[in-house]
């Protein structure tokens, strides 16, 4: 007894070939060899795209200066110094000076800006300081203890004139 069946019908079938199924079809290209893997660049490097962050359970004291850009969502004591902007979240607490090229503060801020070609007070925010920039938005719900100077060049004056405070 066999443990498999056997072929009855073991002879080889006829040669037969189908004349259609012979000749190439002209719907169908040759395949293409593969193609290498190319490296994807590594992206260069941009120093105005870099960015810091302490994070919102963070708490430090210090100096921050350089090139780039932070974001502050937890809590900051210390002056900020950098040529970049400096976002402040909803919820984050910077306690100290500001020189940046944009300055965006939806927290709070305690201390001057000073410098700055942008600020842009969001809803929440909260500044008790005084604030020198080329350009302010002051969103309706912003609140600001200081002074605010604004549109006037490095000079202290107008397109270029002094400013007089006497009258």
């Amino acid at each position: 007894m066999s443990l498999w069946k056997d072929n009855l019908n073991t002879k080889p079938a006829a040669d037969v070939r189908d004349p259609i199924a012979d000749q190439p079809r002209a719907d169908f290209s040759p395949v293409a060899p593969p193609v290498a893997a190319v490296p994807t660049p590594a992206r260069a490097v941009d120093n105005a795209r870099k960015e810091s962050l302490i994070a919102a359970d963070l708490t430090i004291e210090g100096k921050i200066e350089g090139n780039g850009s932070v974001r502050i969502a937890g809590r900051f004591k210390g002056d900020v110094n950098v040529q970049g902007d400096l976002t402040i979240e909803a919820g984050a607490k910077l306690t100290g000076g500001v020189r940046a090229d944009k300055v965006t503060i939806a927290g709070e801020l305690e201390g001057n800006i000073e410098g700055a070609s942008r600020v842009e007070l969001q809803p929440s925010a909260v500044v008790t300081g005084d604030i020198q920039a080329g350009n302010i938005t002051v969103a309706s719900g912003a609140r600001m203890r200081g002074q605010a100077v604004f549109g006037w060049d490095e000079g202290g004056g107008k397109n270029g004139s002094k400013r007089s405070d006497a009258n």
